[in-house]
């Protein structure tokens, strides 16, 4: 599908860094269900590319990240013939799908935020390792402003980043949470000013397709596991993994910088 068709554009750099960009801005970055299966796609074939160390989301222009699905005509809602089973399975196969291609991508992500991040755009957001976003930026949790229950992760995302009682508050009253206020509750890891954005988001996907990519992947997987499961299963993960990293050529070359007191060249193995 082409990049008109869709309007998500996909650039793998000579750095390691795959840039993913919503490019949709007549529509708000809303994403229609082509838009939509072509991000993910996106984010499973930067997964899976070896070249590709890192990933950094953004999109076109200052007012709107992403407003979610779109409630146009073609924006993949059920018909109003549905039968038992088409709404979980359209959002099964749809946005569930998405959030956890971001989840699952093997390589850290960064996302860009400039505008607003509505719905769907805003799990789309809270789905992604760092977060900077412009001072004029803001997320939105409006489900409840359409009486739509709360998809497309939201719940299992907010829940875990900021706990409970804030989730409660931002799913149900689903006021604008601006940047300020999502740096303060965890929700964005910078905040600047606009023009500097594209810049510290650049510098920070920089820094990661740099670094040990196997580790770093590990450290992701880690981290989720954490969040979700006992001690013991994530003391498991944890020596498992750091068997995984004790081969790869990164961390051989993280030992020798450091004896010979230079810094590490490290190549993604």
């Amino acid at each position: 599908m082409s990049t008109e068709q869709t309007g998500i554009q996909v650039v793998n750099g000579t750095d390691g860094v795959c840039r993913i960009t919503i490019d949709r801005p007549d529509v708000a970055n809303s994403l229609s269900p082509l838009a939509r299966d072509a991000l993910t796609a996106a984010f499973r074939t930067a997964s899976d590319d070896p070249s590709v160390r890192a990933v950094l989301l953004r999109a076109t222009g200052d007012r709107h990240f992403c407003s979610g699905a779109g409630l146009g005509p073609h924006s993949g809602q059920p018909p109003s013939d549905k039968r038992p089973g088409d709404v979980a399975r359209m959002l099964q196969q749809g946005y569930q799908r998405l959030i956890a291609a971001v989840l699952d991508c093997d390589k850290p992500v960064v996302a860009a935020v400039k505008g607003a991040a509505v719905g769907a755009g805003a799990s789309l957001v809270l789905a992604c390792d760092l977060v900077v976003m412009s001072t004029d930026a803001k997320l939105v949790q409006a489900f409840v402003q359409r009486g739509i229950l709360p998809d497309a992760g939201a719940v299992y995302l907010l829940t875990r980043i900021i706990g409970l009682r804030k989730a409660t508050e931002l799913l149900m009253l689903g006021e604008p949470v601006d940047a300020t206020a999502c740096e303060r509750l965890g929700l964005a890891n910078r905040v600047v000013a606009p023009a500097e954005t594209d810049a510290v988001a650049e510098e920070l996907v920089g820094r990661l397709a740099a670094g040990p990519t196997v580790m770093l992947a590990l450290t992701k997987r880690l981290l989720s596991v954490s969040s979700e499961s006992g001690r013991d299963r994530a003391f498991e993960q944890e020596a498992w993994a750091q068997e995984v990293v004790s081969y790869t050529a990164d961390l051989q070359e993280g030992l020798t910088s450091f004896a010979e007191r230079r810094r590490p060249n490290f190549q993604g193995r």
